[in-house]
């Protein structure tokens, strides 16, 4: 088991690992620092079906036939991540199928040397729901260990002509724009988007998250009184308009806890992906009303009131994403599983943001933990997590600080065993990187 490993400061190693699909998956990986020692190699079709059908009979809304609350619990309670047996013989399976033989001699060798080197993936649409932190080469050890992971912005967004980055040195200090689990109009809190959070006490985790930051006078929206912490949480004034106002305004980091719908891979539409803020039906978008409210899709990021407005205003123009966010729902990094990636994260990328954390598969909320699998009512696992991500995104190295935080979630599941630790909801998250700037020689677009 790996526990010491440390990055070599600065000097952290990084490997680029590429894959394709074209019947079989191809995958090709080039360390950043030495161009003269590339790799390559090929799944069979029929293996990478094996594994994309294992994933699906984990995860809730994996099958099609399976979802809503009959998904959660199959998920909870029988699929591969309900059992930390089972999941381990699942990560194995994962580790021989993907997990390249000269990409892991060279990660073994670090291993050795005590260096945990930045491995920054651009997987394929077909496998990018594949949670790559735990493939297991070994029943002791796990892909999270041996690096730290991120996933590689499309060199598309990050280099588009219309993008302005925002440095993270330079604004890190400004306010953080909080959307914390948004009154929907036309929803009650136990429908279908309703209450992600359910009922907030100033004793949760995440209302300590919030004082936190409103005593340090960072939280936007700004809060007062005798409950102020609680005030952040179910708002019905956080919608689009209020959103570039803040971000206009000035701010270091987007946390959203929410709901998002994500666009199915078979529309080829990832554009359509949609964002729940307090919008109502009445409100300028692209997307069709529910009931009384328009989500904010990926399109309306992307190109803004072009179409809808005499006086037109991009995107990225009327919401300056700031350098970094956290997308805290349901698939909202599905944009990945897209040829053409054009949703929620990418959307945020080409809005300014130099890193997103978002999610690759529903995930299950406190309640689910508490009604399903029957976890004890104290335990909150979710909040836990937004706590954790929340803190990840003030550190210098976030990419570092998420996979600390995951490797702490994974030795409390070897320990307990226990379905709040499960990897069904920690290694739901992936970070988008888009902050280090690849040579023209290695870029991988």
């Amino acid at each position: 088991m790996v526990t010491a490993l440390e990055p070599a400061g600065s000097d952290q190693p990084t490997v680029l690992l590429r894959m394709a699909d074209a019947d079989d998956l191809y995958l090709s990986w080039r360390w950043a620092e030495d161009l003269a020692a590339p790799g390559v190699a090929r799944v069979p079709e029929q293996l990478v079906r094996q594994a994309l059908a294992g994933l699906a009979a984990a995860l809730p809304g994996g099958d099609a036939t399976d979802t809503g609350a009959a998904g959660l619990t199959r998920a909870l309670r029988t699929g591969h991540f309900a059992d930390y047996e089972a999941e381990l013989a699942f990560a194995e399976l994962l580790s021989r199928i993907f997990l390249p033989y000269g990409l892991a001699v060279a990660l073994h060798e670090m291993q050795l040397r005590g260096v945990r080197p930045h491995l920054r993936i651009q997987p394929s649409p077909r496998v990018a729901q594949i949670p790559w932190e735990l493939l297991a080469p070994d029943r002791d050890l796990r892909f999270i260990e041996l690096a730290d992971i991120s996933v590689l912005a499309p060199a598309t967004i990050v280099h588009a002509p219309t993008r302005r980055p925002r440095s993270w040195e330079r604004t890190r200090e400004l306010p953080i724009a909080a959307v914390l689990d948004p009154r929907i109009p036309g929803f009650r809190a136990d429908s279908m988007l309703g209450s992600v959070l359910g009922r907030i006490s100033p004793t949760d985790p995440v209302a300590g998250l919030v004082a936190n930051h409103a005593r340090r006078h960072r939280l936007r929206p700004e809060i007062s009184g005798p409950d102020a912490a609680v005030e952040a949480f179910r708002r019905t004034d956080l919608d689009r308009d209020w959103l570039a106002a803040t971000l206009a305004a000035g701010a270091s980091r987007l946390l959203y806890v929410g709901h998002v719908t994500a666009a199915a891979p078979e529309t080829g539409r990832s554009e359509d992906a949609r964002l729940h803020l307090a919008c109502t039906a009445e409100t300028l978008g692209h997307t069709p009303p529910i009931r009384g409210h328009r989500p904010l899709s990926a399109k309306d990021l992307l190109v803004g009131t072009h179409g809808l407005h005499e006086q037109p205003r991009s995107g990225a123009d009327h919401w300056p994403i700031p350098s970094r966010v956290a997308l805290i729902a349901c698939e909202s990094g599905g944009d990945l599983r897209f040829g053409e990636a054009l949703g929620l994260a990418s959307a945020m990328v080409h809005g300014g943001a130099e890193l997103v954390t978002a999610t690759r598969w529903v995930l299950p909320t406190d309640l689910a933990f508490q009604r399903i699998a029957g976890v004890d009512r104290t335990v909150r696992p979710l909040q836990d997590a937004i706590v954790a991500i929340d803190a990840a995104h003030e550190t210098d190295q976030p990419v570092r600080a998420m996979g600390s935080w995951q490797r702490e979630c994974l030795t409390a599941w070897r320990t307990d065993r226990s379905i709040e630790h499960s990897p069904l909801l920690w290694a739901a998250f992936a970070t988008v990187d888009a902050t280090s700037a690849l040579p023209a020689e290695v870029a991988l677009d």
